[in-house]
């Protein structure tokens, strides 16, 4: 396959855009939290990677830490400037919600929903930290895989996912924390008393997979 894309031929680019093109997309949505610019950084990944292929080592193994190395330099830039369009978008008239009864509708809002939900904790990681291990935890990448991404040492794949492991947990359960305050705000009509063991041992529900899911 790697002699074939370095050759050009197309087809055997098509085969990797089929076996690919929906990983890359997925990985894209995470790191954007935004649908199109996700479909636009999908395209450009295959774009680049097309121009690119005669860099390819004509050696090892699957191509797709090459393609997502390639989507993370894409998000990357389609991140820069998003703080000033979403102050614009604040600043606008909120649009009055229509009732839309449709199945793709419906499930492309809650996938955008569940984006929201990612990227608002995603965004308070670092990017190198955010980068790492949406391609070690959701795409799947070992460490060595990820480091050839991200054009980086395997120790600091390491070290950059043992950060945003931490970081997660730990904003996990502030988020439980506050979750179950503002619950009891509502049921009592009071300020709650904080208790010791605010935050207990359901913050791991950031549930990243085991260590041992990357090596």
């Amino acid at each position: 396959m790697r002699e074939r894309i370095r050759a050009g031929d197309r087809e055997a680019f098509a085969d990797l855009y089929d076996r690919y093109a929906r990983t890359v997309y997925h990985h894209a949505c995470r790191l954007t939290g935004d649908l199109s610019a996700a479909e636009d950084v999908m395209s450009e990944t295959f774009l680049a990677a097309w121009r690119t292929r005669e860099q390819v080592d004509p050696e090892g193994g699957p191509l797709g830490p090459w393609l997502l190395g390639i989507a993370t330099n894409r998000a990357r830039n389609h991140r820069r400037g998003v703080g000033r369009r979403l102050a614009f978008l604040a600043r606008q008239p909120k649009p009055k919600e229509t009732e839309d009864f449709a199945e793709a509708s419906a499930e492309r809002l809650d996938h955008q929903r569940e984006l929201a939900a990612v990227r608002e904790v995603l965004d308070r990681l670092r990017q190198p930290e955010r980068e790492v291990l949406a391609l070690c935890v959701w795409a799947g990448l070992d460490y060595a895989q990820a480091a050839a991404a991200l054009d980086v040492p395997v120790g600091t794949v390491r070290s950059r996912l043992s950060r945003a492991r931490a970081r997660l947990r730990s904003l996990a359960g502030e988020r439980l924390a506050e979750d179950r305050l503002s619950e009891e705000r509502r049921e009592t009509g009071r300020e709650p008393r904080r208790g010791r063991g605010e935050v207990e041992g359901r913050a791991a529900f950031v549930a990243l997979p085991n260590e041992g899911g990357s090596r």
